[in-house]
């Protein structure tokens, strides 16, 4: 796939988000951060607001009035929760990673999950990509483009010669601010709440075509 494009457009990397995107986790998710916002009175759909934030982002934005021991529980049982996820692969993603090894693409995997977080997840999953960019490297997350600047750095590519796949909305906004084109995946949310912020949506890959018509 790579391998063609290179000959029509500048395309020299895929940057890869984690949660949504490549493992099938946001329910996981949902229920756990729900049950957190209705503990502390942020409402019940608590898990919508914070999609693609990181954890230090999110306790200075919905948890600043709260002690700071309150704090370091919410950060030590959320670690542990994390440690304990279920890792299963979005469809076709684990055949779409395997098949760009083949090619001369470069790959990277750009989260706002914790180093580890990751750690675990890609232990179990069996996967490695070129870089990785995790919360843990970054000072300011998604919607701020530094994680994708900054897996695009690490590649010595241009951003705009890289492909990202996104499923939340601070994510597609971080893609694009940092130059990037995107392509996002209605795993998370649906399609049509997507089309306000993206011109490219897939279901999943599961049909590497579609992939290869939309990123050519």
């Amino acid at each position: 796939m790579c391998q063609n494009l290179q000959e029509t457009m500048k395309t020299k990397a895929i940057l890869f988000d984690f949660d949504g995107v490549i493992a099938d986790t946001e329910p996981q998710y949902d229920f756990y951060f729900n049950r957190l916002g209705e503990e502390y009175g942020l409402g019940n759909n608590f898990a919508a607001k914070v999609k693609g934030v990181t954890l230090p982002n999110m306790l200075e934005k919905y948890f600043s009035a709260l002690s700071e021991n309150v704090k370091q529980k919410i950060t030590a049982d959320t670690l542990l929760f994390e440690k304990n996820m279920d890792f299963r692969f979005i469809r076709g993603a684990q055949e779409f990673i395997d098949y760009l090894k083949t090619t001369d693409c470069k790959t990277a995997l750009v989260t706002s999950s914790p180093q580890g977080k990751m750690d675990i997840a890609l232990e179990k999953m069996g996967l490695s990509f070129d870089t990785i960019v995790t919360a843990t490297q970054i000072t300011q997350g998604k919607p701020h483009p530094m994680c994708y600047l900054l897996a695009a750095e690490n590649l010595g590519v241009s951003p705009n010669d890289c492909v990202v796949f996104e499923d939340s909305i601070a994510g597609i906004q971080s893609g694009k601010a940092a130059g990037a084109k995107v392509v996002a995946l209605a795993t998370t949310l649906p399609a049509e709440t997507l089309k306000n912020y993206a011109e490219n949506i897939i279901p999943d890959f599961g049909d590497l075509e579609l992939i290869n018509r939309i990123i050519e």
